[in-house]
């Protein structure tokens, strides 16, 4: 009777801890852009710190699958046989001579871009336990995607050349089961430490902790491309229950278009059906629209605002060539000539 009562105590906590807290986002709701990012700064600011040795426990809390083995986003192939899996303690690193030796603290927003500073030295949320050996060949090279790869690991991470307009470094693309995840990451960083990254010494994928424009339209797309998933969520419950602290972007994805796309997230123009294919594209889109308007225009604009293309639809459909555009993400902006637009998102391949 008295293991019973401890273990009803244990999962009362537990779902009080799995949910968010009654009113914890109420003062950035209906907020845009940088003061929408402010509000949510405020709110997951000034979070409980641990140390650095703490995170070989925490990360058997965060980071564990269901079969009690470490949940390794660099070896884990989801669906499938994983090459290799790790218990947690006994396969902790030490040494390690190749992928499978053992498991480390990952900082996939790595230490020299903020100076190896407390807070962000210990912050799990962007922590993650990784292969040893997969870690130190990620180093601290920006996350792309990669066209050749130099270097491939055992589940298909990949390093070499980005392919992303506006970067051609080095760069660590991990598999696409996991992209939304690092994308959200990103932006949880971004937003904690929102004007406390001034003396951060950046890299060529963030300007402090913001994501430079080739990077946010890169993280932007994994975020589309890679919903949030059963593990983000748990994960970042179990994050909460630690530092009391929550991404944001996990628990309001939506929120994403609402602190870095604000015009986005607005159609006023609504009664205008508007439909577009292919999206992603790759040579031509095909916008058609439900009724009979005079001069809708078209606008095709990427994310630092430059209108790229501008089209006139003189009857209800059209087809615009976009095989000039880098890939990347790009706003659609239809608008009529008393100036009410329609907001849409394009992907290009």
């Amino acid at each position: 009777m008295i293991k019973y009562i401890i273990y009803l105590v244990f999962l009362i906590s537990s779902i009080s801890i799995a949910q968010i807290p009654p009113n914890y986002y109420d003062t950035a709701i209906g907020k845009k852009g940088d003061i929408m990012k402010q509000a949510l700064h405020n709110i997951i600011d000034n979070h409980t710190v641990i140390s650095y040795s703490q995170i070989w426990t925490s990360c058997q809390t965060t980071d564990k699958k269901s079969n009690g083995k470490v949940w390794d986003m660099y070896s884990d192939i989801p669906g499938g046989t994983p090459p290799y899996e790790y218990t947690f303690v006994s396969d902790q690193c030490g040494n390690y001579s190749g992928e499978g030796s053992c498991y480390n603290r990952e900082h996939s927003f790595p230490k020299s871009w903020f100076n190896n500073a407390n807070p962000m030295s210990t912050d799990i949320f962007h922590i993650y336990p990784t292969d040893g050996y997969v870690n130190g060949r990620r180093s601290n090279y920006p996350f792309g995607e990669v066209g050749n790869a130099t270097w491939t690991s055992q589940n298909g991470s990949k390093l070499g050349p980005n392919t992303t307009s506006g970067y051609s470094g080095t760069v660590f693309e991990p598999i696409d089961e996991y992209k939304g995840d690092f994308a959200r990451t990103y932006f949880y960083m971004a937003t904690r430490y929102y004007g406390e990254d001034g003396s951060w010494s950046g890299s060529p994928m963030v300007n402090g902790a913001e994501p430079k424009p080739w990077a946010l339209s890169l993280l932007y797309q994994w975020h589309l491309q890679d919903t949030v998933s059963t593990k983000e969520i748990d994960r970042n419950n179990a994050v909460y229950g630690i530092q009391n602290n929550r991404n944001p972007f996990i628990d309001h994805p939506q929120w994403v278009d609402s602190v870095w796309f604000p015009s986005s997230s607005i159609n006023y123009f609504q009664e205008l059906a508007v439909s577009f294919y292919p999206n992603p594209a790759n040579t031509k889109i095909n916008i058609t629209i439900d009724k009979d308007f005079s001069d809708i225009n078209v606008q095709i604009i990427d994310i630092s605002g430059r209108i790229l293309l501008s089209k006139t639809m003189v009857n209800s459909n059209i087809q615009i060539d976009i095989s000039s555009l880098e890939s990347g993400i790009y706003i659609l902006n239809i608008r009529n000539q008393q100036n009410q637009f329609k907001i849409l998102k394009m992907i290009k391949q």
